[in-house]
């Protein structure tokens, strides 16, 4: 197995299956210190910078937070507005890294460009961890789904996925990544507008991913032991901002979830995974049922960004 000290979190495209282990085991290992609220001094003498040009809650103050029960220094900016790549300048990816890279010893980066983080990492002599880049990938958060998954559930293997969304997302592209890992059925839910791209199909089937496309949730949320969500109703990706408009369309039902679908239709132990925000395709009455685990995906947010960060710095192997 490659080491992970130094190395580029850019993709799940290339992760190994034992890779998927070893970052879950790290996980596992520093979860106390994020469950006790405790701060630990592994990463004392390094900083962490992140470059956030799209807006973000969890994803950015998780990362930050893995840093700091890590004992790490974080510095670093959440609207590229206000920074020389938003402004008149619109500074190069290339020239900001360039400069970022001696301020920090690891550069988390959300962007709105697809390949953005890749291209940072070019140019980078510090690890780039990709926070999200427009509708391309999303790993940290597809390993803190996974990691939930297996510690919700005690395995990966074996399970029947429900992937209810818009196909186009980073978030889907990942977890079907991720997938060809691991022995595991999906079943894909979306409007037809937001369905599985063929090139994106082509390299599913190359990498022997199962996965069969459903026309709604009603239909087969018998099989699901894992219902992985995101809204239909959504912003583009691919601006930086986009502001809520005044009037938007609802989630149609056939891509919506409910408990009284989940207490009809559901699994009695299937589990409802969502990485948030989510407008109106999960109900918040299933908040208060034994399926959400989307709360404790977000606590598991901290744990695997402190894993990767302690990884690529080199403090675990």
């Amino acid at each position: 197995m490659r080491s992970f000290a130094g190395r580029d979190i850019l993709s799940l495209k290339d992760f190994e299956r034992a890779e998927y282990f070893r970052v879950f085991d790290v996980a596992d290992e520093l979860l106390p210190f994020a469950r006790d609220r405790k701060n630990t001094d592994l990463l004392a003498e390094k900083t962490l910078l992140t470059a956030f040009y799209q807006p973000s809650t969890r994803t950015r103050l998780a990362t930050e937070a893995a840093m700091h029960r890590l004992g790490g220094h974080v510095l670093g900016f959440s609207d590229a507005k206000m920074t020389r790549a938003g402004d008149f300048y619109q500074e190069s990816i290339k020239d900001t890294v360039h400069m970022l890279e001696y301020y920090g010893d690891v550069i988390a980066m959300r962007h709105f460009q697809q390949g953005a983080p890749h291209e940072a990492a070019l140019w980078s002599s510090v690890p780039i961890i990709n926070c999200g880049d427009g509708w391309g990938e999303h790993p940290t958060q597809v390993l803190t789904d996974l990691y939930t998954t297996l510690n919700e559930v005690g395995s990966i293997d074996g399970l029947t996925f429900l992937l209810v969304g818009d196909m186009r997302m980073r978030t889907m592209h990942s977890i079907l990544y991720a997938f060809s890992q691991f022995d595991v059925k999906a079943y894909v839910v979306s409007p037809p507008e937001m369905s599985l791209l063929p090139e994106f199909k082509a390299e599913l089937d190359e990498r022997n991913v199962q996965y069969e496309e459903a026309p709604s949730v009603e239909d087969v949320i018998d099989r699901a032991d894992v219902i992985y969500m995101e809204p239909v109703v959504q912003p583009d990706y691919t601006v930086s901002r986009q502001e809520k408009a005044e009037s938007y369309g609802l989630t149609d039902p056939a891509y919506q979830v409910t408990r009284e679908l989940l207490r009809d239709k559901g699994r009695s132990d299937a589990i409802v995974l969502h990485s948030l925000p989510r407008m109106d395709e999960l109900s918040t009455d299933v908040d208060d049922t034994r399926h959400a685990r989307y709360w404790i995906e977000a606590f598991n947010g901290v744990v695997m960004r402190m894993a990767l960060l302690s990884l690529v710095l080199g403090a675990m192997e």
